[in-house]
């Protein structure tokens, strides 16, 4: 039985932006993901929801459910039908995913925390950054 959850992978170790499963370099099992982050500049925290569906026997999808951001700067604001909700700005992201994100990781800032099942650890504690590009995308294993 295969298994969805999230694959990472370093960008710089391959030429397309989408390697195949058995190409990822860590493999996250589960179907609902958060990822935080603190701005570099702004210092303003942002966090993402995401959903791995399985749609076919082999074929998954990762979807962007919600957001939030804790204030806003400047090029960063929410959008207009967000809803200031106990010091988040909340709303849904309209904009369709790529097939893999590129989440760009630098030794000059914190890094991404990935919660799975409510625990929340450095994006580290899955794939060491080389201070480049991370791939993450949805993915199966058996």
């Amino acid at each position: 039985m295969l298994s969805a959850g999230l694959c990472l992978a370093l960008a710089a170790q391959f030429a397309v932006d989408l390697p195949a499963d058995g190409a990822a370099q860590a493999f996250i099992p589960g179907h609902e993901f958060k990822l935080a982050w603190t701005h570099s500049i702004e210092k303003v925290r942002w966090e993402e929801f995401y959903s791995v569906h399985v749609q076919a026997a082999d074929s998954v999808r990762l979807s962007l459910d919600s957001a939030r951001v804790r204030g806003s700067a400047a090029g960063m604001e929410p959008p207009d039908d967000a809803r200031l909700i106990q010091g988040w700005y909340v709303y849904t992201p309209k904009a369709p995913l790529p097939p893999a994100l590129r989440l760009t990781r630098s030794p000059y800032t914190g890094d991404y925390t990935l919660c799975v099942d409510g625990q929340c650890q450095p994006m580290s504690n899955w794939l060491v950054s080389d201070g480049g590009v991370t791939l993450m995308w949805a993915c199966r294993r058996p």
